[in-house]
């Protein structure tokens, strides 16, 4: 049988500050978790500082081997903003102030002093490119192909992200339960690895902790099936049981 189609996606994100740890990102959950409900996997994260050639080194690679590529920050109006050109440099384009994007920001800003040069910078796009609406702030996010440019502000990056919703073709949304167990995670390991290739179309991740002083793990079964998502935790907790081991359904 023909193996269901993976949509993936990279997320690269973009500024100084995130590296020099004077911002959290916050970023990378909300848009793991909303391309999932898109049916689309995140598949690897890069972070990367406002420097043109690293930008350009990132986007080229990540947008050639994912199905899309989402960026964050560095499409504000100041002069270390440059998100845009190092794009539009990586995929050997120019620059241009986008017309309907001029068109909502000069109304944003009617009643707010006015469109300025600096404010103009929000609607510089690579040329060829579409908008993504943002009802907040009225600059908007870019689309240019397969790559979305997102703002690095969580709240507006949401906002684009729901602007985009049921609009991306993807998969089917990666679905998921949790054991728990307080074991550590080496004297089941060979367990759950048989678990696991026992049960194609599934996987299992283990994350201990140390709590109340006794070591567990909990154990995360994930598939795009909740048929065997259950066949896997039934397996999983019977053969716990077995061993002698008291499994708590939904985690500790």
């Amino acid at each position: 049988m023909e193996s269901e189609r993976i949509w993936t996606a990279a997320l690269l994100v973009i500024g100084d500050e995130i590296l020099s740890g004077r911002t959290q990102d916050r970023n990378i959950a909300q848009v793991a978790t909303w391309l999932n409900v898109q049916g689309i996997r995140l598949a690897e994260v890069r972070v990367v500082a406002d420097d043109m050639a690293a930008i350009g080194e990132a986007v080229r690679t990540l947008k050639a081997r994912n199905d899309y590529l989402f960026t964050t920050g560095g499409i504000g109006p100041t002069h270390d903003d440059i998100t845009v050109d190092a794009i539009a440099a990586a995929l050997d384009v120019g620059v241009v102030i986008h017309p309907k994007a001029r068109a909502v920001l000069e109304e944003y800003y009617a009643t707010r002093g006015g469109i300025t040069e600096t404010r103009l910078r929000m609607a510089r796009v690579p040329d060829g490119a579409e908008l993504i609406e943002n009802r907040m702030s009225g600059a908007p996010g870019i689309r240019a192909g397969n790559i979305f440019i997102l703002a690095g502000v969580p709240h507006i990056a949401a906002l684009m992200l729901d602007a985009l919703t049921g609009k991306l073709p993807g998969g089917r949304p990666v679905l998921s339960r949790t054991i728990g167990c307080w074991v550590a995670e080496s004297e089941v390991a060979d367990l759950l690895r048989r678990t696991e290739a026992a049960h194609a179309g599934c996987q299992i991740g283990s994350y201990p902790f140390f709590r109340e002083g006794r070591v567990g793990a909990n154990f995360v079964i994930r598939s795009t099936d909740i048929a065997i998502i259950d066949a896997c935790i039934d397996s999983l907790v019977r053969d716990l049981a077995v061993t002698g081991l008291d499994p708590v359904l939904d985690g500790i």
